[in-house]
């Protein structure tokens, strides 16, 4: 029967590198699985064609890629900090593989749909208060924060950082954490059946090792393969908020004209949409470093794309700041290598994601605000005026049938 031998490594540790060389050499393994997908193998292995930026704009997922961006940057912090490029314990099992024609097996789930099952797990407050706790993991590792990278490996520092990681967000720990165990877990057992007398050797984050040996040890309780490789399909809970707000936005408008208190109410009630959709689009758009063009492109059309759940003012605002920046392909490359979040937001492929995702955020503030702001401005009383509204409307409506 086929041996499965497990090294759980610490992504930026100089002792991982050194162990996981140390295994292949005394192990003699007849695979090496390692914990990467085909996209990750290219890219490591410097082979990966970098996307276009119109292939980013045309894929529209700029929330989940900036969040990767940031995770790769703060791995990548880390390891500058103790001398240890991210990764390199990967790099060392491929090249003394490769060196002894050792075959390897790449058994970790595409990072594409990692993220995306991760992001849409989250939820509305869930990315809000992620993308707070990633800012502020990274504030922590640029102001010199030591981390004890070794600690990292101990099952006990372990345990207590994926309770805690649990806690914080259960949905995301099982998207990034339970699902990949139990998917590389597929993927060695797959290995063990197909190589019945050999040697595995499996090269994974210390965090996956107690799940994927769970699973090993009882393999009856793996999930259906095929509900761990789907792309996910969440409930459209923010279409069916745009359409909420369209909805809202045109109801208040026609208890406004119905209520009799004159059309210049009215006009005023339609240019607050306008002005404060468009100036906090503009603004969010400026703050992520923007070209003004990008800016005024969102302020024209933030109160449209605030009405139509289909598109978004930051899509347009990225399409725009594209157009002037002219981003080169050397740019995503480059985006992994800068070694400060002032040097990255600097790079602009990276203006033309965070251009999108704060354009959109500004946007969103403002249907918010205006909900809260718009009578208090008016001057009027929201319940007699809605009140009044919906009796004229009702009585327009009866004398129509």
């Amino acid at each position: 029967m086929a041996e499965i031998k497990i090294i759980g490594t610490a992504h930026v540790s100089q002792a991982s590198v050194d162990e996981v060389r140390n295994a292949i050499e005394e192990y003699h393994p007849d695979v090496v699985a390692i914990e990467l997908d085909p996209s990750r193998f290219a890219a490591l292995k410097r082979q990966a064609a970098d996307p276009s930026v119109k292939d980013v704009l045309e894929v529209k997922n700029f929330n989940t890629l900036l969040v990767q961006w940031l995770l790769a940057y703060l791995q990548r912090k880390i390891g500058l900090d103790v001398g240890v490029e991210p990764g390199a314990e990967m790099k060392v099992a491929i090249e003394e593989a490769e060196k002894r024609t050792i075959p390897i097996a790449l058994v970790d789930r595409d990072i594409r749909i990692t993220l995306l099952r991760f992001w849409n797990s989250l939820g509305f407050f869930g990315k809000i208060k992620m993308g707070w706790a990633l800012v502020l993991s990274i504030a922590e590792v640029d102001n010199g924060q030591e981390i004890d990278i070794e600690s990292l490996k101990d099952q006990d520092v372990i345990d207590m950082v994926m309770e805690e990681f649990r806690k914080f967000s259960p949905s995301g720990a099982h998207a990034l954490i339970d699902e990949r165990d139990a998917y590389i877990a597929h993927q060695l057992v797959l290995l063990k059946a197909q190589r019945p007398e050999g040697k595995i050797l499996a090269v994974v984050g210390a965090g996956h090792r107690q799940g994927i040996d769970g699973y090993l040890a009882n393999p009856k309780t793996l999930p259906p393969f095929n509900t761990l490789t789907a792309e996910p399909r969440s409930f459209p809970w923010g279409k069916i908020f745009g359409f909420a707000v369209t909805g809202l936005f045109a109801f208040l408008l026609a208890a406004i004209w119905f209520s009799g208190v004159g059309f210049g109410v009215l006009f005023e009630a339609f240019i607050f949409w306008v002005v404060i959709h468009g100036v906090l689009s503009g603004l969010f758009v400026l703050l992520a470093g923007g070209h003004p063009y990008s800016a005024l492109a969102c302020f024209c059309v933030a109160w449209m794309t605030s009405l139509n759940p289909m598109l978004q003012a930051g899509w347009v605002g990225a399409y725009v700041e594209a157009r002037v920046r002219q981003p080169p392909l050397t740019d995503f490359r480059k985006i992994y290598e800068t070694e400060s979040l002032t040097e990255m937001a600097k790079v602009p492929l990276f203006k033309v994601v965070l251009v999108a995702a704060l354009g959109n955020l500004g946007s969103i503030l403002g249907t918010v605000l205006y909900f809260i702001f718009l009578f208090p401005l008016l001057g009027i009383d929201p319940a007699q005026v809605i009140s009044q509204g919906v009796q004229n409307m009702a009585a327009w409506i009866s004398g129509l049938i």
